[in-house]
């Protein structure tokens, strides 16, 4: 684990961005313990195991291909729980601000997007590199697919235990409405999680990004040199 940190290790203001939002959902988490909420209470913890999937996987030791997913996946995710969680509680209950779950759900496609991009370039192998284009593509359908999860959670919770997660009733078409409004949100998040990645991976935007435009320019001079000499051994 150390190896893998100090080979990749975490900016110190992210980091920071980390703890700073674990102690928040460690306090929300003894908020909800001294008022009774046993709810409250294992949500918090739940979020700070959430909080530390990044780190978990390193404990693999390199065996696991995930392990070399970036760890801003993890920054955006813990931003992504901190608010959905603390922040969207508290809004929720204490002031008439109606627009958190508009916000959560623009938020969880982008970090699905932007996680996704990385799952698909870490997944093709060091070896083989994979077109931005077709990493942008996956990026957006697996946050999608996600999104549709998500929904499909809602209503079997709605239909099973009656709870009312997509606020529908009988003969009442909101809950149609609520599902829409979510997915179109989140597919709006995927879009601009899969722009931003995809144009922060290849140099176009970003402060390093003269590097990284050179970078992925030698890398992609290197597969066509590669693909050149396979089709001349093989007499293409």
């Amino acid at each position: 684990m150390k190896k893998l940190n100090q080979l990749n290790p975490v900016p110190m203001p992210q980091q920071i961005l980390w703890w700073v939002i674990r102690a928040a959902l460690l306090g929300f988490s003894i908020y909800g313990l001294l008022h009774n909420s046993t709810t409250q209470f294992l949500m918090g913890l739940f979020s700070i195991a959430f909080s530390h999937l990044w780190d978990m996987f390193q404990l693999f030791g390199g065996k696991s291909f995930i392990t070399r997913v970036g760890y801003f996946s993890q920054t955006l995710l813990n931003i992504f729980i901190g608010f959905g969680v603390v922040v969207g509680h508290f809004l929720n209950t204490k002031t008439n601000f109606a627009y958190t779950n508009l916000i959560e759900h623009f938020l969880a496609g982008l970090v699905a997007s932007y996680f996704a991009y990385d799952f698909a370039t870490v997944f093709q192998g060091k070896s083989r590199h994979l077109s931005p284009a077709l990493a942008s593509m996956f990026s957006l359908c697996f946050s999608v697919f996600l999104l549709v999860g998500w929904e499909f959670y809602e209503f079997t919770m709605d239909r099973l235990y009656g709870y009312t997660l997509q606020r529908s009733f009988i003969l009442d078409e909101g809950g149609l409405i609520d599902t829409m409004v979510d997915m179109i949100l989140g597919g709006a998040g995927a879009v601009f999680g899969m722009f931003w990645v995809a144009f922060a991976k290849n140099g176009i935007i970003g402060k390093n990004r003269k590097e990284v435009r050179a970078r992925v320019k030698a890398r992609s001079k290197a597969d066509r040199e590669t693909e050149l000499q396979y089709l001349a051994e093989h007499g293409y």
